[in-house]
């Protein structure tokens, strides 16, 4: 059995503590409180409660590390040290609507030299199916204590992609419209289940082959990327190259379904629209 690291345990503790809540609201969302960050943005009860229980958890392990929270924003700490970036709550849309499909998103993000920084430990939990997908940096990823690998497909007609679509407020439909025009015709299936976390996550588990998303956010995709990575996988900007949380355009798969969907997107995006 694989051994878990000491971050790693602070991680999933700090993710199975919120989780029963998040359980427990799930079965009783009509009571929840909602409001609204902006055109079909929003954030209930159970996002804020998770996130004050992660905070709480995370801090008490690593006093003097800062925070990126998806409701909180940006918490300073120590600018020698790491930093937790948050997700409380992915899929709040679905868990408002009675869809069993969220997650936790922890990860940790190094200062590097040079201003850069390097995500080097990530979790994705399910609180209702209680898969805890992790990653460190050199140690692979992994389930539980299954070991992932992306998916060995090499043909983009046997490929599941996934994807998000834009919505209210959100997103470059344009662009959607042109990549999903190139890639469509191409594969086996396209799904768009609303929580990009568990959609990275399933890449790493050869569950889905590719993904391609853009408008996210880290706390949405830093753990996910990690695994996706350390699963054997690529992830790169829509241009093939190491900018995707700068651009926040995210393309994911293995190495050949990555070069198959990298030129159908490129190829998209250069066409006069």
């Amino acid at each position: 059995m694989v051994s878990n690291s000491g971050l790693l345990t602070v991680m999933e503790r700090a993710a199975r503590k919120a989780a029963p809540r998040l359980r427990r609201d799930f079965n009783e969302v009509q009571h929840l409180q909602v409001s609204r960050k902006g055109p079909a943005d929003f954030v209930s009860m159970a996002d804020q409660r998770a996130e004050r229980t992660l905070y709480d958890e995370l801090l008490k392990a690593r006093p003097d590390w800062g925070f990126l929270l998806e409701e909180g924003g940006e918490i300073q700490g120590d600018p020698n040290k790491p930093r937790w970036i948050v997700d409380p709550l992915d899929g709040t849309s679905n868990f408002l609507h009675g869809i069993p499909h969220f997650s936790i998103s922890i990860a940790v993000e190094e200062p590097r030299p040079g201003g850069r920084s390097e995500i080097t430990c990530g979790l994705v939990y399910q609180p209702l199916t209680d898969e805890s997908f992790w990653a460190e940096k050199g140690r692979g990823a992994w389930l539980q204590d299954q070991r992932l690998r992306v998916s060995s497909r090499r043909h983009l007609d046997e490929a599941l992609i996934a994807t998000g679509v834009p919505f209210k407020g959100h997103g470059n439909f344009g662009q959607w419209r042109a990549i999903y025009d190139a890639v469509a015709p191409e594969v086996a299936g396209l799904r768009r289940f609303g929580a990009a976390s568990l959609d990275l996550a399933w890449v790493a588990a050869g569950r889905f082959d590719g993904f391609w998303e853009s408008d996210l956010k880290p706390w949405d995709v830093a753990a996910g990327l990690l695994l996706v990575r350390e699963a054997g996988g690529f992830v790169t900007d829509f241009r093939g190259g190491d900018r995707a949380m700068e651009r926040s355009e995210f393309l994911a798969a293995n190495d050949v379904l990555h070069s198959k969907m990298h030129k159908l997107v490129a190829n998209a995006l250069k066409a006069p629209r």
